[in-house]
């Protein structure tokens, strides 16, 4: 599947489960004082979680443009130093505003990705969160439980709070979430060692593509939490990441998202990608840069020094400095 016809599946899919299609919202957030950035699918959602406003439906789907350079989440500089981090990725996501909750996300993420999309069931792994005693959480049971109806339990982990507990930023919704990790080494490293011992380890081919949150709490400034007065459900998949998967490839700039880009800037500066690791990192680093500072721009945000312009600047410049250094354009 080319990556047009992955994000297509993935609207149509969840259109099919009675999800209304919904625009990505602009990358720049210029209605929360909270973020800069669009840094998730959820934030356009963020009133109807909270209950300040009623959702217009019960049901959403899209694929969101997403920024994580600054804040809570900040990707830059491992961006182009490894091959699947980015500044800007896309987030295919559903979500339920108080109606369906766990049992609905986990069995349709199963099916989508082993169904519709193929990818080979003994190389997923889910995670559930493990408790907390600071927060005074226990295991989260019910998601354990109901993935234990679908993989063998050896494919299922216990996560941390880091790993398991989503949270958009210092305060507001948040809830423990299920991730799907996908293990895309050669099978005769699988042989060797099994795939569970490296989720979460940052093996840049033991990857999670898709989050599943059970939204439940707010998080107050206090740092209490509180539960929200309806449950939701807030998913996030790596568009990127998931077509590494589905094309079978070793890296997220190894698929048609990127190669296209990779083959300009390779030409322009007369310099084959893959030769070298010092001028792959600068190739990468000035696609990814480029995709992220035209979409940002064509969303409304020039560069320039303050705020949220001074950080395109930022990667702008980052962009241009690994150019001029290893690529001496």
């Amino acid at each position: 599947m080319t990556s047009k016809e992955i994000r297509s599946a993935f609207i149509e899919f969840f259109k099919q489960k009675q999800h209304q299609f919904v625009p990505s919202a602009p990358i720049v957030n210029k209605d929360d004082p909270t973020l800069m950035f669009t840094n998730a699918g959820m934030n356009q959602f963020k009133d109807f979680f909270l209950g300040n406003k009623p959702a217009p439906y019960s049901r959403a789907a899209n694929s969101q443009k997403c920024l994580r350079v600054s804040g809570k989440h900040n990707d830059l500089e491992e961006v182009g130093l490894d091959t699947y981090h980015h500044t800007m990725f896309e987030m295919l996501g559903n979500w339920s505003f108080g109606d369906y909750f766990k049992q609905e996300a986990i069995a349709w993420a199963w099916e989508l990705l082993t169904e519709v999309y193929k990818l080979p069931q003994d190389r997923l792994y889910a995670s559930v969160f493990g408790g907390d005693e600071q927060d005074k959480l226990p295991v989260d049971q019910e998601a354990y439980d109901y993935w234990k109806g679908i993989i063998d339990e050896d494919r299922i982990l216990l996560g941390s709070k880091a790993d398991n507990f989503w949270e958009m930023g210092d305060t507001g919704p948040c809830g423990p979430c299920s991730e799907i990790h996908i293990d895309l080494r050669p099978q005769d490293e699988i042989d060797k060692t099994l795939g569970r011992k490296l989720v979460n380890q940052d093996h840049p081919l033991v990857v999670e593509i898709w989050n599943l949150v059970f939204m439940q709490f707010n998080r107050q400034a206090s740092g209490d939490l509180h539960s929200l007065s309806a449950k939701h459900i807030d998913t996030g998949m790596g568009f990127e990441r998931l077509a590494m998967a589905i094309q079978n490839k070793q890296s997220n700039y190894d698929t048609d998202v990127f190669s296209p880009l990779i083959e300009l800037v390779s030409q322009k500066a007369d310099v084959r990608y893959g030769d070298s690791r010092e001028t792959d990192i600068a190739i990468r680093v000035i696609v990814d840069h480029i995709r992220a500072i035209a979409f940002t721009i064509s969303d409304g945000q020039l560069p320039s020094n303050n705020k949220a312009g001074y950080v395109i600047r930022r990667i702008l410049r980052r962009a241009v400095r690994y150019g001029y250094t290893f690529l001496e354009l």
